[in-house]
C-alpha cells in the first residue's frame, strides 16, 4: 500500500479569478505610488503600481482594437524587460493564451512552437526581430508582430499606450480558459505545451502566498528568465501580486548581479542552483555589499545541502531554503517557508496547502523502500498538454495524479528530499546511481568548479557512471585520477565515478538545469579523458 501525504496546512479555496485580476486586480488601490518595476540595467527606467496597472489595461484595448480575440495565442519572445509584464498580463487581459518563448530559441525552434501552439501574434524586442520575423514565415499564420522597444516599419506596444478604445469587457472561465502555454518537455520527450489555466496559476499563488515574504518594502531581483515558469511565478506574479518591488535584469551576468544587489538594496533571491554555487565560491562576491539580503530561496534544480550550506555561511543568511514543482504544476508544489526552524539540510520543502502527494516505489531500486517516483495531486495541476492527449493520460492517471518523473522520499515530518529524475537514473550492473548524488559530492572538491554526471555504455554495453568536470582556475592542473579517488572515497563502490573528463562549461538551461542530452553529444574537451581501473 501506498501512502498519502496531505498539506499540514489549512486548505486554499481555488482562486477562481483571471490571472491579471488575481496579479494586479488591487494594484493602484493598494500600491498605487509603489515603485512596482526597476530596469536594473540603466536604474533609470521604472514603472509604479498605477503606471503598470494603466499600462497592461491599454495594452489589453490595444490588442482588442487591432483585432486580438479571446483565445487567440500570443507568443511573447524577450528576455527579462520591465514591459514582459505589462504585455503578459495586458495581452491576459485581452482574452489571450500567453505562449512563453525562450529568447535564445532558434528561428527553426520558435517556428515549432508557433505552429504547435497555432498562435497568430508575437511581442518581441529589436535585437530579437529577425529571428522572430524567420520563424514567423516559417510557420505562417502570423497576424502581426509587435516590439517592445522601436524598429523600423513594425508596431510597437509603446504606442498601444496612446489608444483611446474601451478596455475589452470579457467573460472568463478560469477553470477552464488557458492563461499561460510554456513549453515543457515533461519526464522526456520533445517540448509540450503545458495549458496552465487561470485557475490553476492565480490558485497556485494563493498556495504560495503565506510562504513567501513579499510585500511593500521587500526588493526581489528578478534575473531568473520571466519565460520560465519559475522566474513567471516567482519573479513577476508573486511579488507584483504583494507590492514589492522587482529589479529586473535581463540575463545572468555575476558582477551586473551582484552589483545590483548592492545597489538597489536587494532583499530577497529566488535563484537557480548555479547561482547559488557562485555565491558560494566564486571570488567576485567578497567585492560586493551584499548586507540588504535577508534570505535565498533555490528552485527548479537539485541543490546540494553542503553547497546551500557553503553559500549561506558566505552570505551570513539563514539556511537556503528550497522549493520544488514543474511547469506543469503551475509550477509550486514543496517550499520550505522562511519561518521554519532549522528545516532538515537538502529538504525542498513541505506540501502546500490543498496538496496530496504519493511516493511509488521503483520496482528495481536497491535504495530504501521508501524511496520512489514522486506523484502530486492539486487544483495546480495543469489542464493537460496542449494536442497531445495520449502524453497527458501518460502524465496525469485517472485518479488524477500527476507523475513528476522525479526520485524522492519523506521523512516522518513530511519533508521532501527529492533524489534525481527517474530517467536520469543510471543503472550499472543493476544498481541505481543518482547523478544528482555524485554531482554534490564532486562540488565539495576544492578544485572543481562545475560538474555534471551522466551513464555512458562502454564497450561491453555496461552503463557506467561518467563525470564532465571544469576545473576552478586556480586548478589547471587537476586530474581525472584525482577526481575518481576523491569520489571513490566517499561514496559505496557500485557509485564510484568510472570516467570522467574535463570540460570548459556545463551545459545548462536558463532555469539551472544540466542539460544531460548535450554531453552526449560532440562537445570541446580541455583535457584528457582519465577512466577508472578497478572494479
Amino acid at each position: 500500500m501506498v501512502h498519502v501525504f496531505r498539506s499540514d496546512y489549512p486548505d486554499v479555496p481555488p482562486l477562481d479569478q483571471p490571472l491579471h485580476d488575481a496579479v494586479l486586480g488591487r494594484a493602484t488601490a493598494d500600491f498605487g505610488d509603489t515603485v512596482a518595476l526597476i530596469d536594473g540595467t540603466d536604474d533609470t527606467s521604472a514603472l509604479t503600481y498605477r503606471q503598470l496597472d494603466t499600462y497592461h489595461r491599454r495594452i489589453a484595448a490595444g490588442l482588442a482594437e487591432a483585432g486580438l480575440r479571446k483565445g487567440d495565442v500570443l507568443a511573447l519572445h524577450s528576455p527579462n524587460t520591465i514591459a514582459y509584464p505589462a504585455v503578459f498580463l495586458g495581452a491576459s487581459r485581452a482574452g489571450a493564451t500567453v505562449t512563453t518563448v525562450h529568447p535564445l530559441a532558434t528561428a527553426a525552434e520558435f517556428a515549432q512552437q508557433l505552429r504547435d501552439s497555432a498562435a497568430r501574434w508575437i511581442v518581441t524586442v529589436s535585437p530579437l526581430l529577425p529571428t522572430a520575423l524567420d520563424a514567423a514565415a516559417r510557420a505562417g499564420g502570423i497576424e502581426r508582430i509587435y516590439v517592445c522597444d522601436r524598429a523600423e516599419g513594425h508596431p510597437c506596444v509603446l504606442d498601444l499606450l496612446t489608444t483611446t478604445a474601451p478596455e475589452p469587457a470579457l467573460t472568463f472561465d478560469p477553470a477552464e480558459d488557458i492563461a499561460a502555454l510554456p513549453y515543457s518537455s515533461g519526464t522526456t520527450g520533445a517540448p509540450k505545451g503545458v495549458m496552465l489555466t487561470h485557475r490553476s496559476i492565480a490558485t497556485n499563488l494563493e498556495q504560495l502566498r503565506p510562504f513567501i515574504p513579499m510585500g511593500p518594502g521587500a526588493r526581489i531581483l528578478a534575473v531568473l528568465p520571466f519565460f520560465h515558469i519559475y522566474g513567471l511565478t516567482a519573479l513577476m506574479n508573486a511579488p507584483l501580486r504583494t507590492g514589492a518591488t522587482v529589479v529586473v535584469l535581463p540575463r545572468f551576468d555575476l558582477d551586473q548581479f551582484l552589483a545590483a544587489v548592492e545597489k538597489h538594496r536587494i532583499t530577497g533571491l529566488y535563484v537557480a542552483p548555479p547561482i547559488v554555487l557562485a555565491l558560494a565560491k566564486h571570488p567576485a562576491v567578497d567585492r560586493y555589499d551584499l548586507s540588504s539580503l535577508e534570505y535565498v530561496v533555490s528552485a527548479a534544480a537539485p541543490l546540494d545541502a553542503a553547497l546551500a550550506a557553503d553559500c549561506s555561511a558566505r552570505l551570513g543568511l539563514p539556511p537556503v531554503r528550497q522549493a520544488y514543482g514543474m511547469t506543469e504544476l503551475s509550477p509550486g508544489t514543496h517550499v520550505v517557508p522562511l519561518s521554519a526552524e532549522n528545516p532538515p539540510p537538502g529538504a525542498v520543502g513541505k506540501l502546500l496547502p490543498s496538496t496530496e502527494m504519493r511516493i511509488v516505489p521503483l520496482s528495481s531500486s536497491p535504495s530504501s523502500p521508501a524511496e520512489g517516483e514522486i506523484l502530486i495531486r492539486g487544483p495546480q495541476v495543469m489542464k493537460g498538454y496542449l494536442g497531445r492527449p495520449e502524453a497527458t493520460t501518460a502524465m496525469i492517471d485517472a485518479d488524477g495524479w500527476l507523475h513528476t518523473g522525479d526520485v524522492g522520499y519523506a521523512d516522518e515530518d513530511g519533508w521532501l528530499f527529492v533524489v534525481d529524475r527517474v530517467k536520469e537514473l543510471i543503472k550499472y550492473k543493476g544498481y541505481q546511481v543518482a547523478p544528482a548524488e555524485l554531482e554534490a559530492l564532486l562540488l565539495t572538491h576544492p578544485s572543481i568548479a562545475d560538474a555534471a554526471v551522466i551513464g555512458v555504455h562502454d564497450d561491453e554495453g555496461n552503463e557506467i557512471p561518467t563525470a564532465y568536470v571544469v576545473r576552478q582556475p586556480t586548478a589547471p592542473g587537476l586530474t581525472a585520477e584525482e577526481v575518481m579517488a576523491y569520489v571513490a572515497g566517499r561514496v559505496a563502490p557500485y557509485k564510484k565515478i568510472r570516467r570522467t573528463e574535463f570540460i570548459d562549461a556545463v551545459p545548462r538551461a536558463a532555469s539551472g538545469k544540466i542539460l544531460r542530452r548535450e554531453l552526449r553529444g560532440p562537445r570541446p574537451r580541455s583535457g584528457p579523458v582519465g577512466e577508472h581501473p578497478g572494479p
